[in-house]
């Protein structure tokens, strides 16, 4: 028993010492050191921008922390927003649309009726791929582009724009969707595959007439 009271004593000694209360203190104050010096920043950078505007009376009070928390959430959500951009893009240019030999064998007809049989099951996401690769086929039919396994959709794209920069501007938007859906980053309802399905057929449907 004395033991651990003496063991207690030690701790409690311990946590009384200054060099611990400093860390401790240092440690729980870091954020509001680091927020005062934002605030600081920002009535600088509003001083200068609005001259009038006393700013250094709202120091104390809320408004510059709101400031700060909305910036945060900006810089949060563009820098969202360009990570994503990039994942796009990189899958754009570094992954081939085609998986096999039997989806380049089948006639662009055949993946129309496949797609219609998958949206009917409400496999929107299956839909899609038969609908995207349709198109690919029909404007290797058209000799627009040159489908091969091997080929990214930023292959096509560049092919395409030697024929027809209006399709290749669309032809790209398309490739986005289809990469998302494709790949599980988005999971496709109807209305999306709807809109889809009406930009991809404007295609398809030229052959047709």
């Amino acid at each position: 028993m004395d033991n651990v009271d003496d063991a207690r004593d030690e701790l409690e000694k311990i946590l009384n010492e200054t060099e611990y209360t400093n860390y401790s203190d240092q440690s729980s104050t870091i954020f509001s050191i680091w927020l005062e010096k934002a605030k600081i920043w920002i009535a600088d950078q509003l001083d200068q921008l609005f001259p009038a505007l006393k700013t250094t009376s709202m120091l104390a009070g809320p408004i510059l922390t709101i400031i700060i928390v909305i910036t945060l959430l900006l810089m949060v959500t563009v820098l969202f927003f360009v990570i994503r951009n990039r994942s796009r893009k990189r899958k754009f240019r570094e992954t081939p649309p085609l998986q096999s030999t039997q989806e380049i064998d089948w006639s662009y007809q055949m993946h129309v009726t496949e797609a219609m049989k998958q949206e009917d099951l409400e496999k929107f996401s299956s839909a899609t791929r038969h609908l995207f690769i349709a198109l690919l086929l029909y404007f290797h039919e058209k000799e627009w582009l040159e489908a091969r396994i091997w080929k990214t959709n930023w292959e096509y794209y560049e092919e395409l724009k030697k024929v027809n920069q209006q399709s290749a501007d669309q032809f790209q938007h398309l490739a986005y969707f289809f990469d998302e859906a494709t790949y599980g980053e988005r999971e496709v309802q109807k209305e999306d595959y709807v809109q889809f399905q009406k930009e991809v057929m404007k295609y398809l449907s030229e052959a047709d007439e």
